[in-house]
């Protein structure tokens, strides 16, 4: 009796895929029901990021401005609040603002509002160390040469600390911003539809082609993410912080 071949499986499945789901759902992994609908998609999940970024990064100045100069009981204050929304998991904080605030308070939180406060409260909480410790990276010397010219405390943190210590917390700012960007992807447990959760729809409906969907997406957001790291790298390599704590 002549051998059997046995089929080479990775091979076989690489040509069975249909990447024709793509290019018939594009606009709506890209844009969602916009603009007949809501705006969703990647679309939605940058501007999830994008709000939350920017009010994570004034969040995480202010508290971190804050924690370099509060003493005594108020600065202990300050770190347990700062360390339970750095203890807490994203997801959770993300289903307790949507459920339980409508019944402890009564108040509806749209779920865009819901996910934009969760991670900028999360991210604002580990900014806010990154800012100390920029701050604190400083020799006290400069303090102290503030001091000297009559400067106030914050006089000199406007114009003599914060110029210094930006620039060195800079890349722990654009990391923490990447990494908001795939916990954007969370919305989608309360139905925000953010790439994920068109992603999910598209591939129940179509019930046939999950693995290209989701290379699709994964592709996706490995774009986003590199060139905001991209981004990030020029910006470290043209202040001379490359390679620096992030």
């Amino acid at each position: 009796m002549g051998s059997t071949s046995q089929p080479d499986t990775g091979r076989g499945a690489l040509n069975t895929m249909d990447f024709s789901v793509i290019a018939n759902n594009l606009s709506y992994f890209l844009l969602g029901a916009w603009p007949a609908g809501p705006l969703g998609g990647a679309a939605l999940t940058l501007v999830l990021s994008l709000c939350s970024a920017l009010a994570s990064g004034v969040l995480g100045l202010v508290l971190g401005v804050a924690l370099s100069m509060a003493r005594g009981r108020t600065r202990r204050t300050l770190l347990l609040v700062l360390g339970f929304f750095r203890a807490i998991p994203a997801l959770m904080l993300i289903f307790w603002t949507y459920f339980l605030l409508p019944i402890a308070f009564g108040l509806n939180v749209p779920g865009v509002g819901t996910v934009i406060v969760a991670l900028s409260l999360i991210g604002g909480s580990y900014l806010a160390h990154s800012v100390y410790a920029g701050i604190s990276s400083l020799p006290p010397g400069q303090w102290q040469a503030s001091a000297a010219l009559g400067l106030r405390p914050l006089q000199a943190l406007r114009h003599v600390i914060l110029p210094q210590a930006l620039p060195i917390m800079l890349p722990s700012f654009l990391n923490q911003w990447i990494a908001l960007i795939k916990d954007s992807s969370l919305a989608y447990v309360i139905g925000v539809g953010e790439l994920s959760f068109v992603a999910t729809q598209v591939s129940n409906r179509e019930m046939v082609f999950p693995t290209e969907i989701f290379l699709f997406v994964a592709l996706l957001y490995f774009v986003i993410c590199s060139s905001l790291e991209l981004g990030a790298g020029a910006i470290a390599r043209r202040y001379g912080t490359a390679g620096k704590g992030t």
